[in-house]
């Protein structure tokens, strides 16, 4: 990693061991790459003085339920606390948060057109009631550059998105298509909390994204991004209480904009 860092400007850290089952099954494992992978980051960034460092972080770090949650709420933590250990240096540490972006490896998206292209009528849901967050790479990527360009040290960034229901994403990839409920998976959560009631006294909104401003006596208001307004206290950012909805006719008209046919 010191050799790797050697002159560079800005890091921005994308490697997690993001399988739940896997992190569940190799605790070490996840311990290892996710906290300790964090701390090293941390300790290169600032030794070799790159000048930024944006983590990626998830949904799942938030009030988490299982242990990749878990450790990515201790990486989110030591990113945003390392900007204590910074002192005259001049490296600046923050997280840009958002759920699974639509489509990409792993997600449902790819999991139902595979089914669906092997012949399959029905689509295996875990809970009706469940919502998402929509994000394309594209929103994701404008997100972590906005960090890149603003960043003082110390925010987490929360995109704006749309939310969706899992059962109007079914009926946009196949109008007649049957649903089996096969029930809700270990560490599966029915809605994507992006911001919590305690995180609101220290959150601003902005056109199109959150700011949540870290709470520690390094931090200087003066670092507050123009242009935003605080949110009431209490206020709660989760894809069952959103603003916007995408209906069945805009989740597949959305679905052809990222190369999913059908």
């Amino acid at each position: 990693m010191y050799r790797a860092c050697d002159g560079v400007d800005i890091i921005i850290h994308a490697a997690a061991l993001k399988q739940v089952p896997a992190a569940e099954y190799n605790p070490i494992e996840a311990v290892k790459t996710n906290i300790d992978g964090a701390k090293n980051i941390i300790d290169v960034a600032i030794d070799r003085e790159v000048e930024k460092v944006i983590a990626l972080s998830t949904d799942k770090a938030v009030n988490p339920i299982n242990l990749y949650g878990a450790t990515k709420l201790v990486s989110d933590k030591l990113f945003i606390s390392g900007n204590s250990y910074t002192s005259l240096k001049c490296t600046s540490f923050c997280v840009v948060r958002y759920g699974n972006v639509s489509g990409s490896r792993g997600s449902v998206i790819p999991y139902f057109k595979e089914l669906l292209g092997n012949g399959t009528d029905t689509l295996p849901i875990t809970d009706a009631r469940m919502t998402r967050f929509w994000i394309t790479l594209d929103d994701a990527v404008d997100l972590v550059i906005k960090a890149i360009n603003q960043s003082k040290g110390g925010e987490t960034y929360v995109q704006k998105s749309p939310s969706f229901k899992i059962t109007d994403l079914v009926k946009a990839m196949k109008k007649d298509c049957k649903i089996e409920d096969v029930g809700i998976r270990p560490g599966e959560k029915l809605h994507e909390v992006m911001v919590t009631e305690e995180d609101s006294r220290y959150t601003y909104e902005y056109d199109d994204y959150y700011i949540i401003y870290p709470n520690f006596n390094w931090w200087e208001k003066i670092n507050i991004l123009d242009g935003g307004r605080k949110v009431k206290e209490g206020f709660r950012y989760s894809s069952d209480n959103n603003k916007t909805w995408l209906d069945e006719k805009t989740i597949r008209s959305l679905l052809n904009k990222i190369d999913i046919v059908y």
